[in-house]
């Protein structure tokens, strides 16, 4: 009987130390993650939700647009998504350049060498395809789009979606 309850309290000390541990780390992470050069970016809407799409409809875009509010220019490094299933472009005056997606995946690469002077704008065009996972790719979606300035500045656009067959 003593046995037993010694496993069962050693078990459950280790259970909450392995839980306090983990919840730390997160937090660790978090902080870590804030830390870095400010971006020169800002855009009026960060996040665009396609509320229900079917598969059967094909391909959905949003076009976000980002503005230089510094008084100084903005270099735009690169352009990469979080999954392969979305691409981005950058938009100016009509001509689009990209298209920009996940890196590491065989997908297009994500050098965008954009100078965006101050006061000036892009447009960001996000196109997400709810075919490209297949059948198991229906549910609830959320990808995000990362703009990195040569600073290590990063504006981060976000869209969301929940996909019907």
């Amino acid at each position: 009987m003593k046995k037993t309850i010694l496993i069962t309290v050693g078990l459950s000390l280790g259970i909450i130390g392995l839980m306090l541990w983990g919840r730390s780390s997160s937090q660790t992470a978090v902080v870590s993650e804030n830390i870095g050069a400010i971006s020169s970016l800002t855009a009026s809407e960060k996040l665009y939700d396609f509320g229900t799409i079917s598969m059967a409809d094909g391909k959905v875009e949003k076009v976000f647009k980002v503005t230089n509010l510094s008084a100084k220019d903005a270099i735009l490094s690169s352009v990469e998504t979080s999954c392969m299933c979305t691409t981005a472009y950058i938009v100016n005056g009509g001509k689009e350049k990209g298209p920009f997606g996940m890196p590491g995946h065989g997908g297009p690469g994500a050098k965008a060498n954009e100078v965006i002077k101050a006061g000036e704008s892009r447009d960001i065009k996000v196109v997400y395809d709810p075919n490209a996972h297949g059948p198991a790719g229906v549910g609830q979606v959320d990808r995000f789009i990362d703009l990195t300035e040569t600073n290590g500045g990063i504006t981060r656009l976000e869209i969301k979606a929940v996909v019907t067959p």
